[in-house]
């Protein structure tokens, strides 16, 4: 069964293959032992898709299970490539999120799981983590960078990839003006957060073509960060499907 960037089944996945879908990545049951999942299996392995076990939690967490039922032994990833180049990720002219000053692992691994859910194109992240930092951000995220692109830089160069892509660039702030569901947030558009601390920096905030403020009924001046990229990421779903 398809569901946007998901087709559930060994036997579904293999004639979704036959079809011309193109697959990036295939999950399958830790020791299945079914005809069409070994079968798969080696289609995947004749077509250099790369292939990653997990367990039935996995399987029916990712795939929409029910508890009271057993899992698809077979999950694809359509379209959406973790180890694509630049250019292959900007060719998708989809939603882009970049992470513009973040500096909790925890909060950089929450955006790259929602981003994910949401169907985004990719996360961008400028940030000052060494390796140690991002590998727990990998895990703070229950490891959705093994489904989406993640690529770390500086603003200065995702937004020169914006800009050569025709992307819009929409930011999201509280010296914004616009509601999200008041914003056009289809087609190809870098979305940008900012760090916990200093939120977008001023150069980068002066180049967005739309800022996007989310409302406040509270005392408190602001959201975590998590909490705007949440609103927005699910608004961005929400006017795509509309689309489709």
């Amino acid at each position: 069964m398809r569901h946007g960037l998901k087709v559930s089944g060994s036997s579904d996945i293999l004639h979704a293959m036959e079809q011309g879908l193109h697959f990036t990545r295939i999950l399958v049951l830790r020791n299945a032992t079914s005809e069409s999942t070994r079968s798969l299996i080696s289609r995947a392995s004749e077509l250099g898709i790369d292939v990653i076990e997990g367990s039935e939690n996995d399987l029916r967490r990712m795939g929409d299970s029910s508890f009271d039922s057993a899992p698809s032994e077979a999950l694809g990833l359509l379209n959406r490539d973790p180890s694509a180049d630049l250019e292959d990720i900007m060719g998708l002219s989809g939603s882009i999120w970049l992470l513009a000053g973040a500096q909790y692992p925890v909060n950089i691994g929450y955006a790259i799981r929602t981003v994910e859910v949401s169907g985004g194109s990719a996360v961008f992240v400028d940030s000052e983590l060494n390796s140690d930092g991002r590998k727990a951000s990998s895990r703070a995220s229950m490891k959705a960078d093994r489904f989406i692109p993640v690529r770390w830089m500086g603003w200065e160069q995702a937004m020169d990839l914006a800009k050569r892509y025709g992307y819009r660039v929409i930011g999201i702030e509280d010296s914004g003006d616009v509601e999200p569901w008041d914003a056009d947030l289809t087609g190809p558009c870098m979305l940008i957060i900012g760090g916990e601390r200093h939120g977008i920096p001023d150069e980068l905030l002066a180049q967005c073509d739309v800022v996007l403020r989310i409302p406040m009924g509270g005392f408190l001046p602001s959201y975590n960060l998590q909490a705007p990229l949440a609103v927005v990421a699910t608004e961005v779903l929400r006017q795509n499907r509309g689309n489709s």
